[in-house]
């Protein structure tokens, strides 16, 4: 979901609205930094092989990007501005932008926020959290472990942002009842930063797992003309998370080793447990939904009518349902973040037009073209390396495969490979986000102060170089079996 580097300026932002505007407000730099950037695309002159279409789309993502990226206008509003600035520029017409706009991505992540807060309204996320922290016992290892465990099978469902903050939220009692200090606590940032990174890994188990994961479904069938189905991308993401998840607990725990061997309070976790009594009618029919939803999901790898997003609007629409009542619309309307909603809707509108306008092509040719005489081997671990960098300067899951898959599904068709065999690296990693604590997962536990940003470089690069060459690893090995080879 979306972010910004900039979360600690929000309460100085609104200072500075209340007493009348600031030059030096990080927003109206933001503001100017992306205009200037844009100008400057727009004025230099068209590179060869590029239209003047695709030059005008080319300044047009920059600008939204650098605009998403500070956060200098509200999210929402910079992907209506995305939209708005197609026809104005001469880059297409309004209808076909919009066609863009309103694709099925834009209600699977609308049903997801319905599933979470369904979730979290009968409450079985709490008793799973403390289920897990019962079983860890007192050790301060193996609560950091349950922690990290239970992020990444709660982010396998529900997106990664409310996954990280529900465990977020358990992890901070503990830290509090330790006292742990901000900033000095080993434990403390073990904890903080596992937490996230247990998130993200989670998150590409299953296409439900994150607005990303299915985004990146629908480029690779939208430009690269393959079908991904549920049961096919679990085969790839589920490998991910078993392997990748005990490495990152290792990692965390190797480089963040806690100061104290027990953190006691072992019979408070049992009593908030027994507190929570015996399962909950809500609990079981959401359990029973749940499960309905994932069989369906698999059963559309061989039924392409039970399409991820038709099964998760149908699960959506039947917890409104007299006699399931799940979830009230109000309820709903709370937990929904139009924001995130118009993003996607922005996305997937100037991704599609990149395809349009020349710009994939373009890039293709330009930054990509090289890598078609390398190796199998070598075009996937670059593509899969280059798309975790580059969340340094895009921090934001969704823009990425809005920039990268096009251009690498034509790359992909062009050098006689099948897309999906190149962009799938991209969808994957597109999650990778743990060099710095800059993508919106991160920086839930970022900004609680109990580590600084550099201490999740210690765990994230090391981490980002396994995932790398186990994407690589697990293309090679499972292409065959999905028929993407």
């Amino acid at each position: 979901m979306v972010g910004s580097r900039f979360v600690s300026n929000r309460v100085s932002r609104a200072e500075q609205t209340a007493s009348g505007p600031d030059p030096g407000d990080p927003s109206r730099r933001g503001l100017w930094i992306a205009l200037a950037a844009g100008l400057l695309t727009l004025l230099l002159p068209v590179p060869e092989g590029l239209s003047v279409e695709g030059r005008r789309l080319a300044a047009l993502f920059v600008t939204v990007i650098l605009l998403w990226v500070t956060e200098a206008l509200p999210i929402g509003i910079t992907a209506l501005l995305a939209v708005l600035l197609q026809p104005l520029l001469g880059i297409r017409d309004l209808k076909s932008a919009f066609q863009g706009f309103a694709s099925p991505v834009f209600f699977f992540v609308l049903a997801m926020f319905c599933i979470a807060a369904a979730i979290t309204s009968a409450g079985l996320e709490r008793r799973f959290a403390y289920w897990l922290l019962d079983r860890a016992g007192t050790d301060s290892r193996r609560v950091v472990i349950a922690l990290m465990l239970g992020s990444a099978l709660t982010s396998t469902i529900i997106s990664d942002v409310p996954a990280c903050a529900i465990f977020m939220a358990i992890g901070l009692g503990v830290l509090r009842r330790l006292e742990a200090k901000p900033g000095e606590s080993s434990f403390a940032k073990a904890v903080m930063i596992g937490i996230p990174i247990g998130s993200l890994i989670g998150g590409v188990a299953t296409p439900a797992g994150s607005s990303i994961n299915i985004l990146g479904i629908h480029f690779i069938e939208e430009y690269g003309g393959v079908r991904i189905p549920f049961l096919d991308w679990m085969l790839l993401g589920v490998p991910m998370v078993v392997v990748l998840l005990p490495i990152a607990c290792w990692v965390v725990l190797r480089v963040f080793p806690p100061e104290m061997a027990s953190v006691g309070g072992r019979e408070e976790v049992r009593g908030e447990r027994a507190a929570l009594g015996g399962m909950s009618g809500s609990e079981k029919k959401t359990i029973a939904l749940l499960a309905a939803m994932i069989a369906l999901w698999v059963a559309g790898s061989w039924i392409p009518a039970l399409s991820t997003v038709v099964v998760a609007l149908a699960g959506t629409v039947l917890m409104f349902v007299p006699g399931v009542s799940l979830l009230t619309w109000e309820r709903a309307e709370r937990s929904i973040s139009w924001a995130t909603l118009l993003m996607i809707g922005g996305v997937v509108s100037i991704g599609s037009a990149s395809l349009d306008a020349g710009l994939a092509r373009w890039l293709v040719d330009t930054l990509l073209g090289g890598l078609g005489s390398w190796d199998l081997v070598w075009i996937v671990a670059a593509i899969s390396a280059f798309t975790v960098v580059i969340h340094l300067a895009l921090p934001i899951g969704p823009v990425i495969n809005a920039v990268l898959i096009p251009p690498i599904a034509l790359l992909a068709q062009e050098t006689g490979h099948n897309p999906a065999l190149l962009a799938l690296p991209v969808a994957f990693t597109a999650s990778c986000s743990m060099l710095l604590p800059i993508d919106p997962v991160p920086l839930i536990t970022y900004a609680k102060g109990y580590y600084r940003m550099f201490d999740m470089a210690k765990v994230g690069t090391i981490i980002s170089v396994f995932w790398v060459i186990w994407m690589t690893v697990l293309m090679l090995l499972v292409a065959p079996l999905i028929g993407i080879a």
